[in-house]
C-alpha cells in the first residue's frame, strides 16, 4: 500500500524523499512568470495603485488583519484577472491548520487552499501574525499541486499572505520537480502588483491550453 502523506505536515524533505521532487532554477522551466506576460490596461493600472495605495493606509495604521488585507488586496486582484467568471470557478478544496514553533514562540496559522479549475491553485495563509511568510506553505502547495490527477499537464499555484505573493510550478513527468518565481511585496515600491496581475493573467492562458489532457 502506498506511504499516506498527510499535507499538514509535509516537508520539502519528505517530498524528495518520497517522490523525487527536486527544485530547479532553470529560467526555461518556469517562463510563465517573466515572458510573454500580457500588457495591462490603462484602467488596470488605475485600480490596482488605488489596491496599493487601500493598502498603504492600512498599514499606517496597526495591527495589520490578515482578513483586510486579503479582502482590500486579493478579492480586487482575482477580479481583474477574470477568475470570478466562466469557465473559471473558485472553489475551497480544504482548510488546514499549521502550529510552528518560531524562537520559542508558538505560530498558529490557516491555510486555505482554493482551486480555480484543475491546473491554477491559489494558496491563502491566515495568521495571528503579519509576518507569517508565504515560504512557509510552500511544502503544502506542492503536495496538493504534485496530487492534480491531470499528470501530463504542471500545475501552476499562487501563494499569497495577502501582501507577498509567490508563484509556484509543479510537474510530475517525466520527473517531479518545480520552480519558483521571485518574491513579490507590496512593501516594494515598484508598483509589484502589476506583474502580480500579468502573471496571474498568462496563467489563465495556461489553463485553457490543458484543457485537452
Amino acid at each position: 500500500m502506498p506511504e499516506l502523506i498527510t499535507p499538514q505536515n509535509i516537508t520539502l524533505r519528505t517530498l524528495k524523499q518520497t517522490l523525487g521532487l527536486t527544485a530547479t532554477a532553470s529560467q526555461n522551466f518556469f517562463p510563465e512568470w517573466h515572458e510573454n506576460l500580457p500588457a495591462l490596461s490603462r484602467e488596470e493600472q488605475v485600480t490596482l495603485d488605488r489596491v496599493q495605495g487601500n493598502f498603504l493606509d492600512l498599514m499606517e495604521d496597526p495591527p495589520l488583519l490578515e482578513n483586510t488585507v486579503k479582502m482590500v488586496i486579493l478579492a480586487p486582484l482575482l477580479d481583474l484577472a477574470g477568475l470570478y467568471r466562466r469557465p473559471f470557478r473558485i472553489t475551497t478544496e480544504q482548510s488546514m491548520s499549521i502550529d510552528l514553533e518560531d524562537e520559542g514562540i508558538l505560530i498558529q496559522g490557516r491555510i486555505d487552499i482554493l482551486v480555480v479549475r484543475d491546473y491554477l491553485w491559489l494558496v491563502v495563509i491566515e495568521s495571528k501574525r503579519s509576518d507569517f511568510a508565504v515560504t512557509r506553505a510552500l511544502p503544502q502547495t506542492l503536495a496538493y499541486l504534485l496530487s492534480n490527477p491531470k499528470t501530463s499537464h504542471p500545475t501552476f499555484g499562487l501563494i499569497t499572505n495577502g501582501h507577498e505573493f509567490l508563484f509556484v510550478k509543479a510537474q510530475r513527468t517525466p520527473h517531479a520537480q518545480y520552480g519558483t518565481s521571485r518574491l513579490f511585496s507590496l512593501i516594494n515600491p515598484n508598483a509589484e502588483l502589476y506583474q502580480v496581475l500579468a502573471i496571474l493573467k498568462r496563467l489563465t492562458q495556461e489553463q485553457h491550453t490543458g484543457e485537452g489532457d
